[in-house]
């Protein structure tokens, strides 16, 4: 506008002077006055359009001219002010992936504070720099602003979905690949993708994009939790293997053979010896492998590492500058000082440098920013570049973007500790009162006046002195993942062992008092030196089926064990190992080969005693036991130790005498109290056995089998066999 007004203006005036010469000598005063209004009319109008237009305009126009030029040598433009999270020498990979967009595509990649409104800053590097395509500004972020010049690219569907899709850890790169591949894939199908991701990751949606990388404490956790798994369920399935192995034993309910089978559980199906050892280690094997597979994160961030290079690249650039000129402005960065400020300032610089104690002084306007060689430490930087400028002097860093101000004195007699302490929050800081801020670049121009003030009445020392020379950046982070088997994996197996014994122990808890509910319920067979004292002799019919299922549940159990007899009798004991067989055989036969049929009322008293018989009969067998009488008073009370003569009738009843065989303790009354004898034989409560007019009967009045209890186990078992060959 400026020009064209310009244009303008000397057009008319130079019109204005070929008039003149065609006019009258009487109008020459007119003539001249008219071109004096001329004149005024156009310097003021040149004059007065900078002064109307914003700062920020003006600095959009500077800022837009460097990048420009920039642009013009290569379209991709790669700032050197963030080499921790951009390096510079990522330009390549940028470039690679514009091409992929299939129309001209010119890239910036500048700190996320550069400019306040990216789509202006976008138009104004288009209009200088002349040249029709996709422009796209990056951050340290992701993609942020994209405006199509003269082509057809669905910029802002693009630039919707790259924002929507991926996490905020996918960084710059990434997001420019996804940005260039939804602009490839043209209009339609990059609007259907950005409506797609707006309602998906938007407000309304309620979704997040997964992570696509871990810190090192998530790698330290996952080490942890591996080295836990890894000890703890092999161990775990050690002990609770062994340990509910013999749980399972000692419960009644494991005791029973297979139900709807006679024959026991063969020992050939047992597990071998060692292979809950060897599956343990394959399991600990496949949770390693599969935590390796899992968690196979190497980095924790999108940020490459940066180079030598790409670290000293801004330091410099700034350093080569300032020894042209003792004021540098960041040229990417919204312009905070015009020609006249900085011109002043120049101006203040060489009064002090003539002054007493002076010296040079460089200023430097340059953003400092956590993503940059410093880690936004103006001191840090101010160090870098006074290296590479190889002159002492006052080095001051002022920052565009957040207004700070920061001084240090190298080789010159100010005090360090007045320019570090003492500096006034107003020069260092700004203004707090909220009228100062971004709009009017921070009052820098003020500010970097009063501190030449303030420079000035520094006080001296007697020498010349500088900071500490050992003023270090922050270093540049790993990204780096430390390996999953270390750091914490290995407190992770100490840990893993406690938990599996914690658990174990947990476990083991709660099973035993199932166990022992169990037990309780179903009581494991008496020691058969307990049975004369404890077998009633007038059982309920309760009592025998619960007594018949326990012994025979534990008979059943017996031949689950390693060593089961060999029912032809060829083993070390054939007659054990046959009267063990027979035993039980002869059992299952009363109950039909099902042992959970001694919960129902189909077997009467007489078989439920005969079943309690051939049970206890054969578990003796187990051990070499193959006596072949029990007590016939009370066949309950087991092995019989020798025939005796007994009074089988009451003391009204006509006398009865038989030779018995008698267990220890019915020899015993036999002999003190004969007449007592009769009390001690077994009677039935009434059922299918007996007779069915609800009164007792004497067992070896029964009908089936059992009355040939008395005359021996040989004979009870054949009298079995007979008898269910008959029924």
């Amino acid at each position: 506008m400026r020009d064209v007004r310009y244009a303008r203006a000397t057009a008319f005036a130079s019109g204005d002077v070929r008039l003149r010469h065609r006019m009258h000598r009487g109008h020459v005063l007119g003539v001249v006055l008219l071109l004096l209004c001329a004149f005024w009319t156009a310097t003021g109008a040149a004059t007065a359009t900078p002064a109307q237009a914003s700062p920020q305009a003006a600095d959009d126009t500077s800022q837009a001219a460097h990048l420009a030029d920039r642009l013009r040598a290569n379209p991709v433009y790669v700032t050197d002010q963030l080499p921790r999270e951009i390096p510079h020498s990522t330009a390549p990979d940028f470039a690679r992936l514009a091409k992929r967009t299939g129309v001209p595509t010119y890239v910036l990649v500048l700190p996320g504070q550069s400019t306040t409104n990216g789509d202006a800053l976008l138009g104004a590097v288009h209009d200088r720099l002349g040249r029709d395509g996709l422009y796209v500004l990056v951050d340290y972020m992701g993609v942020t602003n994209a405006v199509a010049f003269g082509v057809r690219a669905p910029a802002a569907d693009a630039e919707t979905a790259a924002l929507y899709e991926l996490p905020y850890d996918a960084g710059p790169l990434r997001s420019f690949e996804r940005f260039a591949e939804v602009v490839a894939q043209g209009g339609e199908k990059a609007a259907a993708r950005a409506e797609a991701a707006r309602e998906k990751y938007g407000s309304d949606g309620g979704e997040e994009p997964e992570q696509l990388y871990i810190g090192p404490a998530d790698r330290e956790n996952q080490s942890f939790l591996t080295g836990i798994l890894v000890v703890g369920v092999p161990l775990l399935m050690l002990l609770l293997t062994a340990f509910v192995r013999r749980w399972r034993r000692r419960l009644p309910s494991a005791r029973a053979a297979k139900p709807g089978s006679t024959k026991p559980r063969a020992a050939a199906s047992r597990v071998p010896r060692g292979a809950v050892a060897g599956v343990a280690l394959l399991t600990a094997v496949a949770i390693a492998l599969t935590a390796w597979l899992t968690f196979d994160q190497t980095t924790s961030s999108a940020a490459r590492t940066p180079t030598a290079a790409d670290l000293s690249a801004r330091v410099e650039r700034v350093a080569a500058r300032l020894k042209q000129d003792p004021v540098y402005t960041d040229p990417e960065s919204p312009q905070v000082l015009d020609a006249g400020e900085k011109d002043r300032l120049r101006d203040r610089i060489s009064e002090f440098g003539r002054s007493r104690s002076g010296g040079p002084v460089f200023v430097f306007v340059v953003p400092q920013m956590y993503e940059d060689e410093s880690a936004g430490d103006p001191y840090v930087f101010a160090e870098a570049v006074h290296a590479k400028v190889g002159k002492d002097g006052v080095y001051v860093v002022a920052d565009p973007l957040e207004g700070g101000i920061s001084v240090v004195s190298y080789g010159l007699r100010l005090d360090n500790n007045h320019l570090l302490f003492d500096l006034p929050d107003s020069i260092s800081d700004g203004d707090d009162s909220g009228e100062s801020g971004e709009s009017d670049g921070y009052r820098l121009s003020e500010r970097l006046d009063r501190l030449m003030t303030f420079l000035d009445k520094t006080p001296r020392t007697d020498a010349p002195n500088s900071p500490d020379p050992d003023l270090k950046p922050e270093p540049i982070e790993s990204h780096a993942l430390r390996p999953l088997f270390s750091g914490d994996f290995w407190p992770g197996l100490l840990v893993g062992a406690f938990a599996a014994l914690l658990v174990f122990a947990i476990v083991a808890g709660v099973l035993g008092i199932v166990g022992a509910v169990l037990r309780r319920r179903n009581p494991a067979p008496l020691p058969t030196a307990a049975l004369p004292f404890e077998a009633p002799t007038d059982p309920s019919t309760a009592y025998l089926r619960r007594t018949a299922q326990t012994e025979l549940s534990e008979l059943a159990r017996m031949f689950t064990e390693d060593q089961v007899p060999n029912p032809v009798g060829a083993g070390a004991e054939p007659l054990a190992d046959i009267r063990a067989w027979d035993c039980f055989d002869s059992a299952m036969l009363l109950v039909d080969g099902d042992i959970d049929a001694l919960a129902d009322d189909d077997v009467d008293p007489a078989s439920l005693v005969a079943v309690i018989v051939l049970a206890r009969a054969g578990r003796a067998a187990f051990t070499g036991d193959t006596n072949n009488l029990c007590c016939g008073l009370n066949p309950l009370h087991g092995p019989a130790v020798s025939r005796h003569h007994l009074r089988v009738s009451g003391p009204a009843e006509t006398v009865r005498r038989r030779l018995l065989p008698v267990c220890q303790p019915c020899r015993e009354t036999a002999i003190v109290e004969p007449s007592t004898v009769h009390t001690l034989r077994m009677t039935l409560p009434p059922g299918q056995g007996g007779q069915g007019d609800g009164e007792r009967m004497p067992y070896e009045e029964a009908t089936g089998p059992l009355p040939a209890v008395r005359n021996g186990i040989p004979q009870l078992i054949d009298k079995v066999r007979e008898f269910v060959s008959v029924r």
